[in-house]
């Protein structure tokens, strides 16, 4: 992990600068893929199947005896933590909710705007060294409470044509039943043209590697929406002098472990804190089953000394992290200076694992700076709001002379027309 003393400002984009991938032969693989689904549908995912996940599969749909099994298969301890956290996430959501609102801005002109839910959801679920089952929660409990009509998933499966028992657990629990046995690029390509077994999505849902990502983007251009633009994970840290340099290490690297391409930064006003942070981070990272993932994501990772905490605050900014923690007895001094991040951690017990799993916020994130203009995914990213407004014959006639102006000045006469004809049919009423 390399060490920044105060860089000048200049410099600030150049160390925002997230891990660069050749997109271009990733986006001819992916497209290639899209089209071979679209013209194929199963077949093609069946030999995906066998080329990708070394498996002959005789079905893409999970049985409902494969979920028995699995509910049967879960261990108990496992069952009560993930209970615990779909309840704190079914509460956090179910306080989105909003009551339609009529409104009168004049006599007899009534506006209102209502939540409709998107009908068909894809929901896409990693399920390779990492099954997150976690991401079920996060994206099936929202799901449900918003209304769609069909909640469907796709995961892949492993050598033996199975799926993970708690993805299969997690999804019967928040009252998915529709599970694929499809991965990669070739499960979005499924999701967004729709095949013989899978139905076509209308939005889809989910995180993945950088050929699922990239097969998201490419989906938009086939007139199927996604959550959000999304690359490998990432965390910032801000940490003064009272944060942990233990703690601080252990929430760097419960992101590092997610993938070889993720990035961690470590922001602070205080040397001693950075460097005794690094010296637990290198220690901890030894004790990890999944350490030479995490020391390869620390490579691609940067430890800055700035000159305050205000100052990090605007680095971070800049940065506009996915996850962002600040280490600090005074975390909450500094909450009304974030602009950009996708979910924030306050004090030095707020774990960024917290909200990766049961306090109740959503971890479905914007990272690679689109925090500065995307948010998380929360209730209403499954539905439409669609507005409504009633005139009455009042209300017709006293806004219709500002439509007829407004629509005159436009040149379109049709439209002023149509109060007209309106306004004319009441005079002798």
């Amino acid at each position: 992990m390399k060490i920044y003393k105060y860089p000048n400002s200049e410099d600030w984009d150049a160390l925002c600068k997230r891990p660069a991938i050749n997109s271009n032969d990733l986006n001819n693989l992916v497209q290639e893929i899209l089209e071979n689904v679209n013209n194929n549908g199963d077949e093609a995912l069946f030999d995906y199947a066998k080329k990708f996940d070394n498996v002959d599969l005789e079905q893409l749909a999970v049985s409902s005896i494969e979920i028995e099994n699995a509910k049967n298969s879960v261990p108990q301890k496992l069952k009560a933590a993930i209970n615990i956290a779909k309840n704190n996430i079914q509460i956090f959501h179910q306080s989105q909710k909003e009551p339609a609102l009529k409104i009168e801005t004049m006599t007899g002109v009534e506006c209102w705007r209502q939540s409709v839910p998107i009908e068909r959801v894809g929901l896409y679920i990693p399920g390779g060294s990492a099954p997150l089952f976690s991401t079920i929660l996060m994206l099936g409990i929202p799901a449900v409470l918003a209304g769609c009509k069909n909640i469907f998933l796709c995961t892949p499966p492993d050598k033996e044509g199975n799926v993970n028992p708690a993805i299969l657990y997690t999804a019967n629990l928040v009252g998915i039943q529709s599970i694929y046995k499809v991965g990669g690029a070739q499960a979005i390509a499924a999701m967004t043209f729709g095949t013989e077994t899978i139905p076509k999505a209308d939005k889809i849902f989910g995180p993945g590697n950088q050929y699922v990502t990239k097969a998201k983007e490419l989906a938009q251009t086939k007139g199927t929406a996604i959550d959000m633009p999304a690359g490998p994970s990432e965390v910032l840290v801000i940490a003064d002098q009272t944060g942990n340099p233990a703690f601080i290490a252990s929430d760097l690297l419960s992101q590092a472990e997610h993938g070889a391409d993720s990035q961690v930064v470590l922001l602070s006003d205080d040397e001693k804190i950075l460097e005794e942070s690094i010296t637990q981070l290198n220690i901890q990272v030894e004790k990890l089953p999944r350490k030479d993932i995490a020391k390869a994501a620390i490579k691609n990772s940067r430890a800055i000394l700035l000159k305050d905490i205000d100052t990090c605050v605007q680095f971070s900014n800049n940065y506009a992290p996915e996850h962002l923690i600040i280490a600090s007895d005074n975390a909450d001094n500094f909450i009304d200076k974030i602009q950009n991040a996708g979910s924030v951690f306050l004090g030095n017990y707020s774990c960024e694992s917290a909200g990766d799993y049961a306090s109740g916020t959503n971890h479905t994130l914007p990272t690679n700076g689109f925090a500065k203009c995307y948010s998380g995914v929360s209730l209403d990213s499954f539905i439409k709001k669609i507005t409504f407004q009633k005139l009455n014959k009042e209300g017709i006639q006293n806004l219709g002379s500002c439509i007829e102006t407004m629509a005159e000045a436009e040149g379109l006469f049709a439209h002023k027309n149509a109060v007209t004809i309106r306004l004319k049919s009441l005079e002798n009423v």
